[in-house]
Parts: C-alpha cells; sequence; structure tokens
C-alpha cells in the first residue's frame, strides 16, 4: 500500500474538480462519522437530508440533527483549512460547538454547569469500556501541549508522509485526551480533516463498517505508547477511500471499466 503514489493517482485524475465532488465527499464523510456514534440514517437518507433538506422518515431526530450539525462543521472546517486559520483550542473548540450545536446537552457538575453546545472542556471524568481518559484538570495542558506540538511541527518543512502522519496524530491525541463531554471522536476525525485540507490532501474517511477495528487500534496505541499502530489503521483507511473513489472516477471516464451503462430504452 503505498499512500503516496495513490495519492498522486488520485490528483492526477483530476477527482476534486468533478462537479459536486466536494459537496459529496462531505457527506459520505458526515455519514460514516456519525454512524460510527450511533445514528441510523442511511447514506442515501443523509444525501438526501443534506441536498434536499428532507428529514427521514420514522428516525430519531437526534440522528438527523447529527448529520446536518457535522455538515455545517466540516464545511466550516475546509474552508478554514483553506484560509490557514492557525490550530488552537478556541479553534478545537469551534469545532466541537458546531458538532452539538443542536443536541449537545447541559452537564451539571460540582465546578457548575457545563453546555456542551459551546464547546467548553469537561469538568468531570469520564470513561468508555475500559478506558479511562485523562482527569478533567489535565486536559486543557494536555490540549495545549498537543496544539504547541503541532504549531511547532508546521513550523519545519514536511514531507506528504510527514503531513499525513500529522492529520492521523491530531486525530489519535484529541481522541485520546477526550476534552469534551460529547462530539470528541466526530471532532477529532474533523481535526483530522482540517490538516489534510490545509496541506491539499485528499479528505479521509474512517469507515462506519471499521468501526470494531477502530476502536481496537485507538486502545492498542493507547496500551503500547505505539502511535504507529494508530497510523497503521488509518493508512488502510486512506487507502480504501483513494482507491474506491480512483475506481469509481475510471468508471465513470470509461464505462468498460466497470459495469457500464446502457439506456434503458
Amino acid at each position: 500500500m503505498d499512500l503516496i503514489n495513490l495519492i498522486k493517482r488520485y490528483k492526477s485524475l483530476g477527482i476534486d474538480e468533478v462537479i459536486n465532488h466536494q459537496k459529496f465527499n462531505h457527506i459520505a464523510i458526515v455519514h460514516h462519522s456519525t454512524k460510527i456514534e450511533g445514528s441510523t440514517l442511511s447514506e442515501l437518507e443523509t444525501q438526501v437530508l443534506l441536498n434536499y433538506g428532507l428529514t427521514p422518515k420514522d428516525k430519531p431526530l437526534q440522528h438527523t440533527l447529527m448529520a446536518t450539525d457535522h455538515f455545517a462543521a466540516i464545511n466550516f472546517v475546509v474552508q478554514q483549512a483553506n484560509a490557514k486559520t492557525k490550530i488552537s483550542i478556541a479553534f478545537i473548540q469551534q469545532i466541537n460547538a458546531l458538532v452539538l450545536k443542536n443536541t449537545g446537552s447541559v452537564y451539571k457538575t460540582v465546578l457548575g454547569d457545563i453546555d456542551a453546545k459551546t464547546g467548553a472542556f469537561r469538568k468531570g471524568n469520564v470513561f468508555a469500556g475500559d478506558t479511562y481518559f485523562p482527569n478533567y484538570d489535565k486536559v486543557a495542558p494536555l490540549t495545549q501541549q498537543m496544539v504547541s506540538q503541532i504549531t511547532s511541527t508546521l513550523n519545519k518543512p514536511l514531507s506528504q508522509a510527514e503531513q499525513i502522519n500529522l492529520s492521523f496524530d491530531a486525530h489519535f491525541n484529541l481522541v485520546s485526551i477526550h476534552p469534551f463531554y460529547d462530539g470528541n471522536g466526530r471532532t477529532s476525525r474533523l481535526l483530522m480533516n482540517y490538516f489534510q485540507a490545509y496541506f491539499g490532501l485528499p479528505l479521509a474517511i474512517v469507515y462506519c463498517h471499521a468501526k470494531t477495528e477502530y476502536i481496537q487500534a485507538l486502545i492498542n496505541a493507547r496500551e503500547k505508547e505505539d502511535s504507529e499502530i494508530f497510523r497503521a489503521f488509518m493508512a488502510t483507511q486512506y487507502a480504501q477511500m483513494l482507491t474506491n473513489e480512483i475506481q469509481k472516477f475510471e468508471e465513470m471516464v470509461n464505462p468498460q471499466k466497470g459495469k457500464g451503462f446502457n439506456l434503458l430504452f
């Protein structure tokens, strides 16, 4: 698997120049990212919702709002990446606030109420499965440390492989800090997409059908303190996305390569 050559092939075909490609790519990211977090919307239902504003029937309103919020968030992330907006704690919180704009809850703590819709950091301790995340009083310094490391890295000339790894590492580090009460996974995946857009790379997708492997890769990387484990998982997801897009594009311009297209009259 050679990501660099796949990206080169992807770019040489001009896939991103196809009308509406970016929008449908964003919709695919929304579908898979929200599906990982429990959404029951199909990819077609997500497309119809985000293209035409038609709410799926017999599906929880919460899942519709997750999709529309995520769509606004990814559009924001790409716009900011194109503008080369500097990474900061406030910027990360802004992404999370968009993700939870219509679904965030208010959490009551001994230190006061925390409105998740504002992107505020958690003021309590959280765990998922067997994983306990850093104590709440370490969230701000750990996030600032991550931001400082990223800023320092961005000041250096980076190879394309290093750019890709930076995006994967930002994803891994933020979700491992788990700074928010909700939306940590979605925000972390969007932060990864921000850096990919920042460097002019195609945007990666974590496929919902790989949810178990995704979670296991995060757990293994944390337990073994080895970021290469998560990088390797993300590289397979990235390669799958690039390969799928290249194949679909080549079938469009050369139907003989795929199923072809037959007029129905």
